[in-house]
C-alpha cells in the first residue's frame, strides 16, 4: 500500500537523499585528499581547520587553490560536524561534480556557431535547486554558459547536477573570481548585460535580447548587489499581472531566456 506522506517528511526525505548524495563527492584527511588533486580530480572547495597551519596542509591549500578550489578556513567544530568518518584530520574536501571551463572558451565557441554569445551570470545564488534548473533552462534555449562566482555561491555540487536533470553534462560553466570585473570584460568584448531587477526601468518585452547578451540572476534573498547591478547596461523588470511581487531566481531566468530564445529565432 502506498503511504501518504506530509510535504515536511516529503521535504524531510528530499533533504536526506541529497545529503546521501553530496557526502559521495566528500573527501576527508589529508592522503584522500592529496591523491585526489595528485590525479587532477577537480576539487570545488578546501575547508581547513583553523589553528591547522602545518606544512602539510599548507601544501594541500596552495595546490587546491592552484587548481581552482575556494579554500575556506573554519572552526575545528564545522569540520567535526561536517566529518562522516570522525576522522577529518584537519581538512575535509568537496568534489566538483563536473569540470568548470574558462570564459574564453564559451565565447569562442559561440563564434564557432556564428551565433551571438547568451550568457547568464548568477550573482551569489546559494540554492543548488536554482542553480540546476537555471543549467537546464539555458541549455535548452541553447545558451552558450553560465558564470557562477568563486564565494558565496552554490558551486557545482551532486545535488546541482540532479537539479539539471542532465544538463550539467551540456552547459558550461565558468567561475570566476569577481562578477564586478568579468561584467567589464564580457562589456569590452560588445556584449550587453541585462540585469533583472523588481524597478528595472526597461520592461522585458522592450528589451532586445538577440545581440550578444549576458542575463543577470540576483540571489534569492536580497537580488543583485549593489555594484552588479550599477555595472549592468539594461535593468529589466519582469511584467507582473497577480499580487506576487516576484518570481523567484530560477523561474525568472527562464521567462528571460525564452525571451531571448524568442527573439533570436525571429531575427
Amino acid at each position: 500500500m502506498e503511504k501518504n506522506y506530509s510535504p515536511r517528511r516529503r521535504a524531510d526525505d528530499r533533504r536526506e537523499r541529497e545529503a546521501v548524495q553530496e557526502n559521495e563527492y566528500q573527501l576527508e584527511g589529508r592522503n584522500a585528499v592529496t591523491e585526489a588533486l595528485r590525479s587532477g580530480r577537480r576539487l570545488d572547495k578546501l575547508f581547513i581547520a583553523e589553528g591547522a597551519v602545518d606544512r602539510s596542509l599548507s601544501r594541500l591549500a596552495s595546490l587546491a587553490a592552484d587548481q581552482g578550489a575556494v579554500v575556506v578556513t573554519c572552526a575545528r567544530r564545522k569540520l567535526d560536524t561536517m566529518s562522516l568518518t570522525g576522522v577529518h584530520q584537519g581538512v575535509i574536501a568537496m568534489a566538483a561534480a563536473h569540470e568548470y571551463v574558462e570564459l574564453d572558451d564559451v565565447l569562442a565557441a559561440a563564434e564557432q556557431k556564428g551565433e551571438n554569445p547568451l550568457l547568464v551570470i548568477c550573482d551569489e545564488l546559494n540554492d543548488p535547486h536554482n542553480l540546476g534548473a537555471i543549467l537546464r533552462t539555458a541549455e535548452c534555449v541553447g545558451a552558450h554558459g553560465v558564470i557562477i562566482p568563486k564565494r558565496r555561491s552554490v558551486g557545482l555540487t551532486a545535488t546541482v547536477a540532479k537539479a539539471s536533470a542532465g544538463a550539467i553534462e551540456y552547459m558550461p560553466v565558468v567561475r570566476v573570481s569577481n562578477i564586478a570585473s568579468t561584467i567589464r570584460e564580457l562589456k569590452s568584448r560588445g556584449i550587453w548585460i541585462y540585469g533583472t531587477a523588481a524597478d528595472g526601468k526597461t520592461e522585458l518585452y522592450d528589451a532586445d535580447l538577440s545581440g550578444p547578451s549576458a542575463i543577470v540572476i540576483g540571489n534569492e534573498g536580497v537580488g543583485m548587489s549593489r555594484i552588479v547591478a550599477e555595472s549592468c547596461d539594461v535593468l529589466i523588470s519582469i511584467p507582473m499581472k497577480g499580487h506576487v511581487s516576484s518570481l523567484n531566481a530560477s523561474t525568472a531566468a527562464a521567462v528571460l531566456l525564452y525571451e531571448a530564445f524568442r527573439r533570436r529565432r525571429t531575427t
